[in-house]
């Protein structure tokens, strides 16, 4: 019996992984054979082939953009995860003060960042650090929302018990509404990673900067204009498998934190 439920443990993330990677494999060859059939050109669709062979050919290039991008994601990405936690705290000490803002936060999600991206590199004058705010404020509305729904969704039966002990807002907080939040807190983070990294390719795209300091949408730009298009295929790429292991890491993160206790993780099937 231990035997049959550590092989079933083990099983679990390998399905993980190789369910979806025998879809890629399914899809990806496909793609090659229509491609190698069809006689399409590279500069029309380039098969998955030549993108990797692009890939390794123009590392040099692409791999010190994708540095510059991944920079700007990770810094868009703790300054949301810092600002939306805080004020998550904010909403859920003051019911006014949550009536008066989160339409505010609401604004910000809603308002498309090519709209207001123009207005923030302007006033700011460094461009890593506009670019940083304009990918911070799209990945922050989920960490507000999210965390803000966790630090409500208390059982109102252990509400109930640490108020008939007569703990004090400042220990509800910390043993009972923090705890219960956490599911949803990395759930934010998973969607908000990803939004981090989109809008600091889009932050770089209204930027438009070049040189030393040019992330990989600038390379996508400059590959659309010399019609390199197994380049910007080849950025594309590392743009996506980018964000895969952005949302991996928050999972991995939330799994680590959570399994030893929580019934989301126990409970996993």
């Amino acid at each position: 019996m231990a035997m049959t439920g550590a092989a079933a443990a083990l099983s679990r993330p390998l399905r993980a992984v190789l369910y979806p990677a025998l879809v890629a494999l399914v899809l990806l060859g496909a793609w090659q054979i229509t491609v190698d059939a069809l006689e399409v050109p590279p500069y029309v669709l380039p098969s998955p082939w030549r993108t990797v062979q692009t890939l390794i050919a123009d590392w040099s290039m692409l791999g010190a953009a994708l540095l510059v991008t991944l920079r700007i994601t990770l810094l868009a990405f703790a300054l949301a995860t810092l600002c939306g936690t805080a004020l998550a705290f904010v909403f859920v000490q003051s019911r006014t003060l949550e009536t008066a803002l989160f339409p505010y936060a609401v604004l910000l999600q809603v308002t498309p960042i090519v709209a207001i991206a123009p207005l923030i590199i302007i006033w700011v004058r460094d461009p890593t650090a506009a670019m940083t705010i304009c990918a911070a404020l799209v990945a922050l509305f989920p960490v507000i929302a999210n965390t803000t729904l966790g630090l409500r969704s208390v059982d109102p039966d252990l509400l109930g018990y640490f108020r008939l002990h007569r703990a004090s807002r400042m220990q509800v907080l910390l043993r009972l509404r923090i705890p219960g939040a956490l599911p949803y807190f990395f759930g934010g983070l998973r969607i908000s990673s990803g939004l981090a990294l989109i809008g600091a390719v889009v932050a770089e795209f209204v930027a438009g900067t070049g040189g030393t300091g040019a992330g990989l949408a600038y390379q996508i730009l400059l590959s659309g204009y010399q019609l390199d298009i197994p380049r910007m295929f080849a950025a594309l790429l590392l743009i996506s498998l980018t964000g895969i292991a952005l949302f991996a890491a928050m999972s991995l993160l939330a799994r680590g934190v959570l399994r030893p206790w929580h019934a989301s993780e126990i409970n996993r099937e």
